[in-house]
């Protein structure tokens, strides 16, 4: 999704200098404006220029943007595509440690040029959710998670719904702004799970 933001951010700016898109197509639009990302963008370390290039989901939603409504069989036709794509743990075995959990919650670290490629990624979850009552600093673009696991049950069956969530997001809402944490290697599986377990152990500040 972030490469969706940028491109969509760079159209943007290709409309605010002049109207630049008047007359395009969106394709080409949308061609015109990748072409600039890879004339100004370096590589530098992880950060290569393939992270320009767009998935098949990834292109399907820079394509409904604005007044242009993603139709809801054309969403349910890409969520049943990614969730094809979730990888599974072996022995249906979700659960991690939440006190790992919390820490790759806390992180941002990972996936950034600057960042050592070697060593774990975190997933960051405070910049968009509530988890806790005593983390005072948190973002509000997702929803709050507190009681996340109190709320709906501490079920096998909600134990894997979350394991997908957080491997695949958008194999539940086409277009989330959620990360596909699995999906895209941002956490390994058992750093997945570890979130899973922050989310739905009854012991875990989550659920107190």
């Amino acid at each position: 999704m972030r490469t969706r933001t940028v491109v969509l951010a760079t159209l943007g700016v290709l409309v605010a200098a002049g109207c630049a898109t008047m007359g395009m197509s969106d394709e080409e639009a949308e061609a015109k404006a990748t072409a600039m990302m890879k004339a100004s963008f370096k590589a530098s370390g992880q950060a290569t220029l393939d992270r320009i290039d767009q998935d098949d989901m990834q292109k399907m939603c820079s394509h409904y943007v604005g007044d242009k409504k993603m139709p809801k069989e054309v969403a349910e036709r890409l969520e049943k595509q990614q969730q094809a794509l979730i990888k599974y743990p072996a022995g249906d075995k979700y659960l991690g440690d939440w006190q790992s959990g919390e820490k790759i919650a806390q992180s941002g670290v990972g996936k950034q040029f600057s960042d050592d490629p070697k060593a774990p990624s975190g997933a960051n979850c405070y910049a968009c959710h509530q988890l806790t009552k005593t983390e005072v600093s948190f973002g509000t673009i997702g929803p709050s998670l507190y009681n996340f696991g109190k709320t709906r049950g501490f079920t096998p069956e909600m134990q894997k719904y979350a394991y997908s969530k957080v491997y695949n997001s958008q194999a539940f809402s086409a277009c989330s702004n959620m990360p596909r944490f699995g999906q895209n290697g941002i956490l390994t599986e058992q750093q997945i799970k570890d979130v899973v377990a922050l989310l739905m152990d009854p012991k875990s500040p989550v659920n107190q």
